[in-house]
């Protein structure tokens, strides 16, 4: 499923970490970037490249906080928007081939779990190791 969202998305001129920008900005409005950074569970650094990318493509705006000069609000733009519908509708022709299979009802139930399945905290896998492994250590 992966490589064929990605051949999807190359015709459009995005990646999944572009297009993963793009609908946090649509979903939430304007955000600054440490917040996005937050949000996407991307390095600052990281970040600037990805949406240097998306801007020299027209796709996000930059713009100084009113509040305060020092942060940079990043808002999709009409171009940005667009490019994102594109990707949206390249991405439903895929699902819909892979799910092809499945009907109606068991594709809604499919839907269902995975947001069950998805929704709540994201947990640190590494983070979960280390402290079980203090653990053992402790009692061992």
């Amino acid at each position: 499923m992966r490589v064929r969202a990605e051949t999807a998305l190359a015709p459009v001129g995005l990646r999944p970490r572009h297009l993963i920008a793009l609908t946090v900005l649509r979903d939430h409005g304007g955000s600054t970037q440490q917040a996005l950074s937050t949000t996407l569970q991307i390095d600052r650094t990281n970040l600037v490249g990805l949406l240097n990318d998306l801007e020299g493509e027209g796709l996000i705006a930059r713009r100084r906080s009113p509040e305060d000069r020092r942060r940079h609000i990043v808002e999709l733009t009409g171009a940005g928007a667009r490019r994102l519908a594109k990707a949206e509708f390249a991405l439903a022709a895929v699902e819909e081939e892979v799910l092809s299979a499945l009907d109606h009802d068991e594709r809604e139930q499919l839907y269902g779990l995975l947001q069950r399945a998805t929704r709540g905290d994201v947990h640190d896998c590494a983070a979960t190791a280390a402290t079980a492994e203090a653990e053992a250590e402790v009692t061992a």
